[in-house]
């Protein structure tokens, strides 16, 4: 079994007492305490996030408490989370905003306590984070255009479906798969993208409604494993075929979709080495160090034909 499989089938055993819960007062045993507020835990994805912010405290003597809300469009739940830690003035905060700009009050708070702010996923539209640790998701989402161009053979019609219009993430996947189309595949036109607030059933019947006007569609891109795996599901029950489909991360559902065929590739992130830059980070402020104001941790493409290979496989959380 791949190894970060098997962390994250005990990391979900203990899910019930994470999800939407405070976090555990801490005995003090004088290490560093790191808070971290994830955008949720509904996804494979934020599961294998955890899997490395754990590694990484474990091996440098902290502590953490991961937390994040049920779905990524409880913005709310998110804020009350975020509130919650502030309180308990941890050393440092790790912060994946669902909403940058609702954050952006919390981020002042903070800054007033002194407790440093680590971004991380999305960044947050404020001075206030020492650092942001993430994907490039412009150019990732750059990436997904340039195969759905090359194997469109520059031409044809293409539906987004994007998971939303209020972190980073989603913005700048949008952005770089869109400016990068205008640029340099004119010919190609992009409908105008429907957002699924990371939920797959809803990314399924916006496919399906998709399908249903645009008869001739030739490709789609959707812009996170919920939304992935939903496209996935709205192409099987349409019955349509011979659609160009590309996602954007690589949960079980959609691999296994890229491999009956269903979705021709996807981009996948590094979210283990994404969860321990951002704890290195973080104990690095809180020793007084100076850490960049972004750190890339990197993206690959993957479809049937390479996603055995070693470095691939690696970045594959199913």
């Amino acid at each position: 079994m791949n190894p970060i499989r098997s962390a994250l089938l005990a990391a979900a055993a203990g899910l019930a007492l994470s999800v939407g819960a405070a976090a555990p007062a801490l005995a003090d045993s004088g290490k560093p305490y790191i808070a971290i507020v994830s955008k949720g835990f509904s996804q494979q994805y934020w599961q294998a996030v955890k899997h490395g912010a754990e590694q990484e405290a474990q091996k440098k003597g902290a502590r953490i408490t991961f937390e994040g809300p049920p779905t990524e469009s409880d913005v709310a739940i998110q804020m009350n989370q975020l509130s919650a830690v502030l309180n308990k003035h941890p050393d440092a905060i790790g912060f994946a905003a669902l909403d940058s700009q609702a954050a952006a009050p919390m981020m002042m708070q903070a800054k007033s306590q002194g407790i440093p702010v680590i971004a991380f996923d999305s960044g947050v539209k404020s001075d206030v984070p020492v650092s942001t640790v993430a994907t490039d998701n412009k150019a990732a989402g750059a990436e997904a255009a340039r195969h759905m161009a090359k194997l469109l053979h520059d031409k044809g019609t293409v539906g987004l479906i994007i998971h939303d219009q209020t972190s980073v993430s989603g913005t700048d996947r949008r952005d770089g798969f869109m400016n990068w189309m205008k640029k340099n595949a004119p010919n190609i036109k992009m409908l105008r993208p429907q957002y699924s607030n990371s939920d797959m059933s809803k990314a399924a019947d916006i496919t399906k409604a998709i399908l249903s006007s645009h008869p001739h569609l030739d490709g789609m891109f959707a812009s996170n494993e919920a939304s992935a795996e939903g496209m996935a599901l709205g192409l099987k029950e349409s019955g349509r075929k011979n659609i160009v489909a590309i996602g954007f991360d690589s949960g079980k559902a959609q691999i296994d979709a890229i491999k009956n065929g269903v979705l021709t590739g996807s981009i996948t992130q590094n979210p283990v080495g994404m969860g321990k830059d951002m704890v290195d980070t973080a104990l690095k402020v809180i020793h007084g160090k100076s850490v960049p104001k972004t750190i890339d941790t990197g993206f690959y493409w993957y479809d049937k034909s390479n996603m055995d290979q070693p470095k691939i496989q690696k970045n594959l959380y199913q």
